[in-house]
């Protein structure tokens, strides 16, 4: 059922008055079906129920939104790949595999984010517009945090790199600044450009220094009298010492030469050299750290994680790890300043800059319209050996519960619920038992999706599940009058009550119609026959047709005499068997011996003398003329057999 556009605000309230409006609710694998109920309500009259609604509150929405496959499948390949190479590497192979394994889930974020984007550009349809316009936003902060999360915890960037990487991340996920750029340089004189200054700045701010240095040439060349300031700043620029990753350089090396640096800007600003372009100024000023300076570029930046990165790379570019969260609280208090409080992203991202990589999941898992970003980052840190010491109170590990969650969620969706099995067979405490529950819910729509829940069940042994699975199977087959398939399903079900069932309806059919239908089937039983009495005489039945098909007479008639004495056949079957019996002796060749004869007529008389159903032959002529023929035909065998016999013994 799907949910209204318009919901009305419910409230549920312990102990609420009977009285007044009450919800009622039940638990589904992956929803909860909420139903509001109503009494005594304007216009219904006192007690008098009044209409209600009926809603789908669904734990994991996004797993309906049909954009989003992309990100449930491809990182499912990159999930369980993981899983398989667990123990393939140890030491840097190890961390370096890891490193890519976070950028290729990352990289699924941003392809699903440009899809979701180019369906937001091309729909026409302005709420589906807002919808794929939220989504592009959700995944664009789910990448910003994973990518935070695969410097900081998966790579461990250690004091250089680190800020080497916290540029890039900057650069990556500062999106608007782009457009800037190109509006610029495609104009006629770009020094002339309103924002020709701004893109001076953002480059700078981002340590984008050739860029930078590239713009203010323009700058040089159309306006010759600050070509002396322009040369001294470039010179600035291009000296400015950055961390290497190459470890060509000890970070005290790096810190004497950035001191250096450092005080021969602070020189050339103290000199006012930069006094008479403010712009040139500013820069300087950036360079060397000043923190007013850098503020007044706020809407430049626009967040204060860009703030921060800008700041620790002209006042502290050989940041440790570990001094990184009284950076970024100071940056975050000074960037705010007082007017704004953090959001929901801005809490995640200082968890994250902290090292509190359980909270960053807390928040995560709160904030996020879906479980996958939460599940599959647990399992990478979990694989990163950072989580081994955190256990749930109920007894799961972090990585295994969230997992569990992601899995449900997946298990509710009509095609997804494939890629759930995999998860649950990762999660070693509980997923096994979650598996069991779920796959008992799954609807089994059509023998082709039955199929494939049975091969999954099989594979991992679930007895129980397969023998459940193919009981339904069979008895939609017998609603359906789809003997064949029904009789399949319960063998495979090994139901011995439900095949002799199914065995009957066989036989009745047999006596309506005079022939047997899905005589493969029949014909390919093999040791399955043997599950029930009656399925192995409807094997066995089948296989005396067969036989005398092929006119090997006296074989038929071994085997059906077998199936009267052998008491595999039900009572209500002997007179067909015994009417079967006739052409057998009719035949030229005496084919029942006097031995054989003698047992025929003791079951014909049982039948008629010993039945409860006797009154039914002496009422039906039919059944009359059945048994004298029969009494006919047996006597002359008999009489046949005698003189043959006679013959045999006199010669």
């Amino acid at each position: 059922m799907d949910e209204p556009d318009a919901e009305p605000p419910l409230v549920v309230v312990p102990g609420a008055d009977p009285s007044a409006r009450q919800l009622c609710f039940a638990w589904g694998p992956a929803e909860v079906l909420v139903c509001e109920t109503l009494f005594g309500r304007a216009g219904t009259g006192d007690g008098a129920p009044s209409s209600s609604c009926v809603f789908v509150v669904r734990r994991d929405q996004d797993i309906y939104i049909q954009t989003l496959r992309k990100l449930f499948n491809e990182s499912h390949g990159i999930f369980m790949g993981l899983q398989r190479s667990e123990e393939e590497l140890a030491g840097k192979s190890r961390k370096a595999q890891l490193v890519q394994v976070s950028k290729n889930y990352r990289s699924v974020i941003r392809a699903c984010m440009e899809d979701m984007h180019q369906a937001a550009v091309s729909t026409q349809d302005p709420a589906l517009q807002g919808q794929y316009s939220t989504q592009v936003s959700i995944l664009s902060a789910m990448e910003l945090i994973w990518n935070l999360c695969e410097i900081l915890l998966v790579e461990a960037a250690t004091a250089g790199p680190l800020l080497l990487r916290l540029l890039d991340w900057v650069r990556l996920h500062v999106c608007d600044v782009d457009s800037m750029v190109r509006e610029v340089l495609s104009s006629e004189s770009p020094s002339k450009h309103k924002l020709f200054w701004n893109v001076v700045d953002v480059f700078v701010l981002q340590g984008r220094m050739d860029e930078a240095r590239h713009l203010l040439s323009k700058e040089a060349s159309a306006n010759p009298t600050s070509m002396n300031m322009y040369k001294i700043l470039d010179d600035l620029m291009k000296k400015m010492p950055v961390p290497s990753l190459g470890n060509t350089q000890t970070l005290t090396e790096l810190e004497l030469k950035w001191q250096h640096w450092h005080e021969e800007c602070q020189r050339y600003l103290q000199d006012g050299t930069f006094a008479s372009n403010p712009h040139m100024e500013s820069i300087c000023k950036i360079l060397v750290g000043d923190e007013d300076a850098i503020l007044e570029k706020k809407e430049l930046m626009s967040t204060w994680y860009h703030f921060l990165v800008t700041r620790l790379l002209y006042s502290h570019p050989t940041v440790k790890p570990m001094e990184l969260r009284f950076y970024a609280q100071s940056s975050m208090d000074l960037f705010l300043g007082g007017e704004s409080s953090p959001e929901p992203l801005d809490m995640i991202l200082m968890a994250a800059f902290e090292f509190e990589m359980h909270q960053v999941i807390k928040e995560c898992s709160i904030v996020l319209s879906n479980w996958w970003f939460v599940a599959h980052l647990t399992d990478l840190l979990d694989h990163c050996k950072l989580l081994q010491s955190h256990n749930l109170y109920f007894g799961s590990n972090m990585r295994e519960f969230l997992l569990l969650e992601y899995a449900s969620g997946l298990f509710s969706h009509h095609s997804l619920w494939q890629l759930g099995v995999d998860y649950f067979d990762h999660c070693p405490e509980y997923g096994r038992v979650y598996l069991e529950l779920h796959i008992e819910r799954i609807p089994l729509s059509t023998e082709q999706k039955a199929l494939k829940v049975l091969r999954i069940c099989e594979q991992r042994q679930m007895h129980e599940q397969v023998r459940s699975i193919c009981k339904i199977m069979a008895m939609k087959a017998l609603r359906n009058n789809r003997l064949g398939s029904a009789l399949s399903w319960s063998i495979r079900a090994k139901d011995a009550a439900f095949a002799t069932l199914i065995s009957d309806r066989f036989l009745k059919d047999y006596c309506e119609r005079g022939c047997f239908s899905d005589l493969d089937l029949i014909d390919n039983l093999g040791p399955s026959m043997l599950l029930s009495d009656r399925l192995t005489f409807l094997g066995k039945y089948r296989e005396f047709h067969r036989l005398y098909g092929e006119k090997r007479f006296p074989e038929a008639a071994r085997l059906l005499l077998t199936l009267m004495t052998a008491h595999i056949a039900p009572c209500s079957f002997w007179m067909t068997l015994l009417t079967d019996a006739l052409p057998l002796l009719e035949q030229k060749e005496v084919i029942f011996s006097a031995e054989q004869t003698y047992e025929l007529m003791r079951c014909l008389e049982d039948l008629t003398t010993g039945n409860p159903e006797k009154q039914k032959f002496q009422d039906d002529d039919i059944e009359t003329t059945k048994v004298e023929m029969l009494r006919l035909a047996l006597a002359r065998n008999l009489a046949r057999v005698i003189v043959k016999e006679g013959t045999v013994e006199g010669s």
